[in-house]
């Protein structure tokens, strides 16, 4: 499953949503200032590791927990 990483103005969002454009996501995201991927789980576990060492649970469980829900999006915790 392919993965968003979307950065708003207040928080990063995980999104397992399928966006055609970065324009679709800044229509669902009124705050929206920047977004990643599509990705794999791999590539957003390794981007976060990297660039957001702090998040907390690690990137891995924050990711494998949106991966095993029934919602579309998370907001990474720190």
């Amino acid at each position: 499953m392919e993965l968003h990483i979307i950065y708003t103005e207040s928080e990063i969002v995980l999104s397992k949503e399928h966006f055609g454009s970065w324009r679709d996501i800044q229509d669902q995201f009124a705050d929206y200032t920047a977004s990643l991927g599509p990705w794999d789980h791999e590539a957003v576990i390794a981007y976060l590791e990297d660039d957001h060492p702090e998040l907390v649970p690690s990137a891995a469980v924050q990711v494998a927990a949106l991966l095993g829900a029934a919602a579309l999006t998370c907001v990474l915790t720190f």
